[in-house]
């Protein structure tokens, strides 16, 4: 396997990217993704806070001491994780974490992996989506995307610029990818809004450094009331508000989920203000 470190943009030029590798590298070594060539690209990635523009290479360590941004990605950032990973993983990387479903991880058949079934719906899951959970019943396990799509952040590319919330896709019999980014497209910064306030509560099997069995971030942007829930779709989800909660499709045994989401977005409303 060859590793590159590109100091520029213009050098880029295939393999697969890799920042602080707490993502990549376990995939590698479990088997599901495969690389000839690994492209280091910590020395073109921007990294820190400059007002309200942050460096896709900026760890969630940094973050979340970051007085300069709002509350719900600082606390976002904090939850996500243990200190060692979050001293490693950069902002960019955590917004294109893979599912944690168990048969994905596993290598099972399913549909992510190009298969005609959805392990998950017909076996164990109890972990998994309440949403859009008919194609694939996986749960997106960032607390930073969340976080990011409910204060309406504003991503740039090497290609591009773009809404967070329109980085994701939900995978379709077409289509099995969960991401919008195009091959050799590399995200380098996230730029957002004023925020007049926000909010990120999480909910998780272990006090900490849990994936999110249920995040929800609530932000006041522009006036508006913008909420986003990790851990009940294959993508981060976006709510109108809390009637919407009816509209769940949870699976038998991820009922659990609908009542604590509720509870959840109920709490940070209030917190909100």
């Amino acid at each position: 396997m060859e590793l590159l470190r590109p100091s520029n943009l213009s050098e880029l030029d295939g393999g697969v990217f890799l920042h602080g590798g707490t993502e990549v590298v376990p995939l590698l070594q479990d088997g599901l993704l495969s690389a000839e060539t690994l492209v280091d690209v910590r020395g073109v990635v921007p990294r820190g806070v400059a007002g309200n523009v942050i460096g896709a290479g900026t760890t969630l360590g940094e973050l979340e001491v970051e007085p300069g941004i709002p509350d719900a990605l600082r606390e976002a950032c904090r939850l996500a994780a243990s200190p060692q990973l979050r001293n490693m993983s950069s902002l960019g990387g955590n917004l294109l974490q893979a599912t944690r479903c168990w048969y994905w991880r596993l290598g099972y058949d399913c549909r992510l992996h190009g298969g005609d079934r959805c392990h998950a719906r017909e076996g164990e899951h109890r972990e998994h989506a309440i949403f859009a959970n008919d194609f694939c019943a996986s749960a997106h396990p960032s607390d930073v995307a969340a976080a990011l799509v409910a204060l309406g952040g504003r991503l740039r590319t090497n290609r591009r610029e773009l809404a967070v919330e329109e980085l994701y896709r939900l995978p379709d019999e077409g289509d099995r990818r969960t991401t919008t980014l195009e091959d050799g497209e590399l995200i380098l910064e996230v730029e957002l809004p004023a925020v007049e306030a926000s909010v990120y509560l999480k909910a998780m099997d272990r006090k900490r450094w849990s994936f999110p069995q249920v995040g929800v971030a609530v932000a006041s942007v522009a006036g508006e009331t913008r909420i986003a829930l990790a851990g009940v779709a294959p993508i981060p989800w976006r709510i109108d508000g809390i009637e919407t909660l009816d509209t769940a499709t949870p699976l038998p045994r991820t009922e659990w989920k609908l009542p604590l989401t509720r509870a959840l977005v109920k709490r940070a409303l209030t917190a909100l203000g």
